[in-house]
């Protein structure tokens, strides 16, 4: 069920309409809609609580700042830090509330979805259904599979989905080539005006199609990426913290970039590209280097690259799939470093040119480049080396963590109605005592292109946020 209905048990008036002995199945029918129910009590309850959290959260904020000002000499590094930090995140907030999707457009596009795959024989036939049965024109539409060399049954369960819908094109490579030359493939292959790029594990909801193709009505507009959920929220603590990072990073993150036309990036469980466009770089994106080696990792964001400096990138809220996120820890570890390697390389290349864009985006991106490379020496020094060598309690920058995952947190809250809020503080911690000392070592491995989600380098190998 939807996030928003999980709360509890409801105790509600109905009948039974017919029952069915056999199976031991029966047909309901209620007295009043479980979401007029919800709306009137836990929902409205919810959003309530929310509003006053966030009132409080953010007022605290705010004091906490002041003081920062006022006892700014007596720890320079972690106030002027702490200052920075809070705007940056409050102005991330701030930008993202003025956030609206593109206008709904009547002259729809011919599109082609390409999915590519390498050993994903357990999620492919999903992620095929869910593409080929999305609300579009069949005339428009079209869906092409590249299976990526796979070892598994992934070949033979595309072409099982292929029998139920003949118009599905497979493409068979004999051998691994990676995750970049199936997607180029398949958009050499694609007959669509727009070509969309999903994962192989990303299962669509059947209006995003038609949601994000709306953005291309601008001519300037390049690719558009959509919203992305977690699909097995609800598994344990690791996937409950990244339901809610991922909300923020999509909704938040995205969409106050999407208001200055720069998202830097577009993220590979769903996005769609204008095909001349896409046609001009595909070469030189496959063929990327970085210091001399073979960019192979996070092609969703160098791809993104070669479009933002001459194009509009946007995001569209209402343009939903969902995916599926590593449940153990040290899956997540991996794609983590994954990702952290491949946002160094292309931050650094992004560097050279946003500082042409508006101002305010511009001043954004290079805060939002040079405070997490801060960030382990901030914690270090608030952490560790003012605690142990001047016998000063780490409580006032505790307590600022605390207030800027609440401001996460019931922001979540607010805008999806769900018991999985509180995760999000618990991210945060997470975040500043484990997460944070992975940067460091991926900078200095950043040529590494090993060490994936799973056991094999060129699958799902997309920055998702």
């Amino acid at each position: 069920m939807p996030e928003e209905f999980v709360h509890c048990t409801y105790r509600m008036e109905g009948k039974i309409l017919r029952y069915d002995s056999e199976k031991h199945q029966a047909a309901l029918s209620f007295k009043e809609k479980l979401s007029l129910h919800l709306a009137h009590s836990t929902w409205a309850f919810l959003k309530w609580m929310a509003v006053v959290l966030l009132f409080i959260t953010v007022s605290l904020i705010l004091l906490i700042k002041l003081e920062n000002i006022y006892f700014f000499w007596f720890d320079v590094p972690v106030f002027l830090y702490s200052l920075t930090v809070g705007s940056y995140l409050i102005s991330r907030f701030l930008f993202a509330s003025f956030y609206r999707p593109p206008q709904e457009q009547t002259d729809l596009p011919t599109v082609t979805i390409v999915v590519p795959a390498y050993n994903e024989g357990e999620v492919i036939e999903e992620t095929l259904k869910h593409a080929l049965e999305v609300e579009y024109p069949r005339e428009k539409f079209q869906v092409i599979a590249v299976n990526d060399g796979s070892d598994d049954d992934t070949l033979a369960v595309m072409k099982r989905v292929r029998e139920r819908y003949p118009e599905l094109v497979v493409i068979d490579f004999s051998e691994n080539r990676g995750k970049r030359p199936a997607l180029a493939t398949g958009a050499r292959m694609a007959a669509g005006e727009i070509i969309i790029f999903i994962d192989s594990d990303s299962i669509l909801q059947f209006d995003s199609i038609r949601h994000l193709v709306d953005g291309f009505a601008d001519p300037k507009v390049a690719a558009v990426t959509g919203h992305c959920e977690v699909a097995n929220a609800w598994t344990n603590l690791l996937t409950k913290m990244q339901a809610v990072r991922y909300y923020i990073g999509f909704r938040i993150i995205k969409g106050a970039e999407s208001i200055f036309d720069s998202v830097t990036c577009l993220s590979g469980t769903l996005s769609a590209y204008r095909r001349t466009v896409l046609l001009e770089v595909l070469d030189d994106w496959i063929k990327q280097s970085f210091f001399g080696r073979p960019a192979t990792l996070g092609d969703d964001r160098s791809l993104t690259n070669f479009l933002l400096p001459h194009y509009k990138i946007l995001y569209d809220s209402r343009a939903l799939t969902r995916t599926i996120v590593p449940d153990t820890y040290m899956k997540f570890f991996r794609q983590q470093m994954r990702w952290k390697r491949s946002w160094f390389r292309e931050s650094v290349r992004a560097a050279a040119f946003m500082w042409r864009k508006q101002p305010l985006m511009s001043l954004s991106y290079y805060l939002g480049l040079i405070l997490p490379l801060l960030a382990p020496a901030v914690v270090f020094r608030a952490m560790i080396y003012v605690p142990v060598f001047h016998h000063v309690a780490p409580f006032s920058y505790i307590f600022g963590v605390f207030l800027m995952s609440a401001l996460m947190s019931t922001t979540y809250l607010f805008a999806k109605r769900s018991n999985l809020w509180v995760y999000g503080t618990v991210f945060c911690f997470f975040y500043m005592f484990i997460l944070v000392w992975q940067l460091p070592w991926a900078i200095m491995t950043f040529w590494k292109t090993a060490w994936g989600t799973r056991n094999y380098s060129s699958a799902r190998s997309s920055d998702n946020v």
